[in-house]
């Protein structure tokens, strides 16, 4: 069987719908290229709480109770304070 010739309107339809499927595609393929260009934005970083201030370092009261009891047994044994006037200062200074 010979094959038969389309007829002009055929042919002119059929070369539409390819025309416009190969358009359709080719405007699809260069978004994504350019969806693909365009540096992607970063994710929004993570909002944390701001740390609490530290807190000061307390100071050593044992130690500077003991220095102030040392310094007033200095002065008991040379004299310059009575015993019962380190009496009152060591109790003053434990909290006693």
């Amino acid at each position: 069987m010979p094959l038969r010739r389309r007829a002009p309107v055929a042919r002119l339809a059929t070369t539409a719908v390819v025309a416009g499927t190969a358009a359709h595609m080719g405007a699809k393929s260069a978004q994504r290229s350019a969806a693909a260009a365009q540096p992607q934005e970063a994710p929004p970083a993570p909002v944390y709480a701001a740390p609490p201030p530290e807190a000061p370092e307390p100071e050593p009261a044992e130690s500077s109770d003991i220095d102030q009891l040392k310094q007033f047994a200095a002065l008991r044994d040379q004299g310059i304070l009575t015993e019962e006037e380190f009496a009152a200062k060591k109790a003053q200074i434990l909290g006693l």
